[in-house]
């Protein structure tokens, strides 16, 4: 295999990679950094015993990513105030034909999963990540991660029940959200209390990341009267030489808000049965920093 063959093998399943990275650790830089490694593996490996190149790749991948998020957790480092993935741009709307297909892709990387996936041990998520995000059989699971079929069942059950368990009840429908991101930016930035508690669910979330290093609730808010008058709150003090641009991050319409051109903030709901059910702000800078030619 020529070397520019295998450079157009790994960027043709890059994608996939990507995304089973991501998935696991809800980190664009540390996901970037494991498909470095895993390049340098497969450009050295001797590829003339390599019979399905996705398989390979994917395996090595995933292991790589177990490994990163086991050190990631031993680590144990203190996140100042709510976590949030690192936002990912995405573009299912455009690349993704089947309206199910894109529902499920949506789903297995949004905000709300994957904070939930941060609760599982590394086995239980590459687990979840292959078999629900990918639908990967559980036998080819079990060569990935080197486990027996009945192992990566039980991982897989685990997992699925925890998952339900915790994640909050949302609609993926991009229309709705998109229609109540521009209705919920226009009464934010007006100042319109009343119009916010209109949309607001009675029992709205507002979890903000800033990570210590920018303004945001240290706390996660609940209820739509602590959560309509912090975001009046925000909107009168305003953000210098103020833009907005709406982007698809993580399967669904975000908004982010730029001061001077630089990434400042970005703004995603979780909607179900026409109100906002949660508020994700991210401000922590170096979450932001991937965003700013989005």
């Amino acid at each position: 295999m020529s070397t520019e063959t295998e450079i157009d093998v790994f960027e043709e399943h890059r994608p996939v990679l990507m995304g089973v990275a991501y998935r696991m650790l809800g980190r664009v830089t540390d996901a970037e950094d494991v498909l470095q490694e895993a390049w340098l593996r497969w450009s050295g490996a001797d590829r003339s015993t390599v019979r399905d190149p996705r398989g390979y790749l994917v395996r090595i991948t995933t292991r790589l990513a177990v490994d990163r998020l086991r050190q990631i957790k031993a680590r144990g480092e203190a996140y100042i105030g709510p976590w949030l993935p690192e936002p990912l741009v995405t573009d299912f709307a455009g690349t993704v034909q089947d309206a199910e297909e894109r529902a499920v892709l949506a789903d297995s990387v949004s905000l709300a999963v994957l904070v939930v996936l941060e609760t599982l041990s590394p086995l239980e998520r590459a687990v979840f990540v292959l078999r629900e995000a990918f639908g990967y059989p559980y036998a080819e699971i079990a060569a990935l991660l080197d486990r027996s079929e009945p192992a990566v069942r039980q991982l897989a059950g685990r997992a699925r029940r925890h998952v339900e368990e915790r994640r909050p009840r949302y609609e993926v429908d991009p229309a709705q959200r998109r229609d109540l991101t521009e209705r919920f930016l226009a009464a934010a930035a007006g100042g319109d209390l009343e119009e916010l508690m209109s949309l607001l669910a009675p029992d709205v979330r507002l979890v903000g990341d800033s990570g210590g290093k920018a303004k945001a609730p240290l706390r996660i808010l609940q209820s739509a009267d602590k959560v309509g008058r912090f975001l009046v709150g925000v909107a009168r003090q305003g953000i210098p030489d103020l833009s907005v641009r709406f982007l698809e991050v993580n399967g669904g319409p975000a908004l982010l808000a730029l001061s001077g051109g630089r990434p400042d903030s970005l703004f995603q709901l979780d909607v179900a049965d026409g109100r906002i059910q949660s508020v994700y702000i991210i401000r922590n800078p170096d979450k932001l920093r991937t965003l700013a030619d989005a």
